[in-house]
């Protein structure tokens, strides 16, 4: 009988709480709908949303096919898109005006940039306010004209050990573009940047780090795109949680080794004994972890710091330049034409000198710039940028509340037929002064743009510069893998689906 008295209470207390709950959602709901946010939002157009669940449903697909879905908004909806669900709701832009509005005036990262905030800290990327102008004011003196000057030795002597790597792949029918250019990118990066050789074997480092990449993004990026799992609690029972945390882990570990080497070099009779370094310090010009490691001294950063500067670099300085050297290598072998102007470029700078190239050349190579640029166009290494909207603007004629989120859409903006014509082809000289001196300033975006845009962008494109110049010199590239045979998928960068080949043809001397 007390049982099934318990039961019975037991019984009741559970409807009592559904029956609750159910009214908790049902007033969330009206009061998102019928709010003047809500029905602001439901001024907007976009994919239909439905009840509580919202567009939930619309972003629950692989990730190859949620690209593909993502490029199909702007062409049935317009240059203003709205989703979400219930009160987090966020808006997608293709428009350059729009675009400008939301750049100049939010410079404010919340979600879901925030999510990467285990792995990076306060760093660069993901901070806001006093932090990042401190931050950012400090790091820009790491990519000075000066420090840069001085990677460009470095950067042509990582050309030669790049193009021994390819000698060795010239002998096979094709070459993984993206094998070759993962190990000399993120030996540039640590050789640089970090001042650091890798005591480890760099095959192995750039197959961790690349795999710790790939398994943080598998775990974010469901996350990231659904609503559901933006609170903190929901995440924390989800079986992502665990798969983050053990790339984290990871990839804490290697940064915090490259940490490590570098101020065991610092505190070495070789680095006090080191006559550039002398010169660069006597300057203020430091190699940025070296800065970072300075200011730590002084009692400006800690040693947290440290590794969110160096975590946030590795991330944004390495995975997005090897994908932009991949796609440019291939788009280079598919165009002959263009491929002989690189060249001849190369022949009115050098000659017939196998030289290293100098900073000088770097700038001299005014039509390889172009191709550059112009692969960035076609293929951006990061597809998308979010913003916090957080005052009340006007997008498109449409009204957009404080605390909305806004993503645009910067792989659909390059590819606009009014901006570009014919969009899909590779045209270099699009980039010529002539052709772009009326384009609209924010119709370009690889490097984002306004205050927050990339710190490293001169930093890539010189290195970008020498690698290309080394290749095309001594050897004529022919295409494996077609433009078309692509597709891609949503992650941290444009990934394609597959590798790139080529085939290394060595030019006749």
């Amino acid at each position: 009988m007390i049982n099934f008295v318990g039961c019975l209470i037991q019984s009741s207390v559970m409807k009592v709480i559904f029956i609750v709950l159910f009214i908790i959602v049902v007033v969330l709901y009206l009061y998102c709908r019928f709010s003047r946010r809500g029905r602001l939002f439901a001024k907007i157009p976009g994919p239909p949303r439905w009840p509580l669940i919202g567009n939930v449903h619309n972003f629950k697909l692989p990730r190859d096919k949620l690209f593909e879905y993502l490029r199909t908004l702007n062409k049935t909806y317009g240059d203003v898109i709205a989703s979400g669900t219930l009160d987090v709701t966020a808006i997608h832009i293709y428009n350059p005006n729009d675009i400008e509005t939301v750049i100049t005036k939010c410079t404010k990262k919340y979600k879901p940039y925030t999510f990467l905030r285990r792995w990076l800290g306060d760093g660069l990327l993901i901070s806001n306010g006093s932090k990042w102008q401190y931050r950012r004011k400090l790091l820009t003196q790491a990519f000075h004209f000066d420090v840069l000057r001085k990677y460009a030795r470095t950067f042509a002597d990582e050309a030669e050990v790049f193009m021994a790597a390819v000698d060795k792949e010239a002998v096979m029918e094709q070459a993984d573009v993206n094998r070759l250019i993962n190990k000399t990118t993120l030996r540039i990066i640590c050789k640089t940047v970090m001042g650091t050789s890798m005591k480890e074997d760099i095959d192995s480092l750039t197959t961790k780090y690349l795999e710790a990449i790939h398994r943080i993004a598998a775990a974010l990026f469901p996350r990231m795109l659904n609503f559901l799992l933006y609170l903190d609690i929901t995440f924390q029972i989800s079986k992502y949680r665990w798969e983050e945390r053990a790339a984290i882990k990871e990839l804490h570990q290697i940064t915090k080794s490259i940490i490590k080497e570098r101020k065991s070099y610092i505190n070495s009779d070789n680095y006090k004994q080191n006559e550039t370094e002398k010169i660069l310090n006597k300057k203020g010009r430091l190699a940025m972890l070296d800065l970072l490691i300075e200011n730590e001294r002084e009692g400006k950063i800690d040693v947290d710091g440290i590794r969110e500067e160096v975590d946030t670099f590795m991330f944004r300085g390495f995975d997005t330049t090897s994908v932009t050297m991949a796609y440019l290598i291939m788009l280079i072998a598919n165009n002959l034409e263009i491929q002989n102007k690189i060249y001849e470029e190369m022949k009115s700078i050098f000659g017939d000198s196998c030289r290293l190239a100098t900073i000088g050349d770097l700038k001299e190579m005014k039509y390889l710039e172009c191709c550059i640029k112009e692969t960035l166009r076609l293929y951006p290494a990061v597809p998308y940028i979010v913003r916090t909207i957080t005052e009340e603007i006007v997008l498109g004629g449409y009204v957009i509340p404080a605390r909305t989120m806004c993503q645009i859409h910067i792989y659909d903006l390059h590819r606009r037929p009014d901006l570009y014509p014919e969009p899909e082809r590779y045209i270099p000289e699009r980039f010529l002064p002539e052709n772009s001196i009326d384009r609209h300033l924010f119709a370009y975006l690889p490097f984002s743009a306004g205050s927050r845009n990339c710190i490293g962008q001169k930093f890539a494109m010189l290195q970008m510069k020498t690698l290309m110049s080394s290749l095309i010199r001594k050897y004529r590239l022919e295409a494996v893998t077609k433009t078309a045979d692509l597709k891609f998928y949503v992650d941290f960068v444009l990934r394609a689906d597959r590798p790139i080949f080529v085939r290394f043809c060595p030019r006749k001397v």
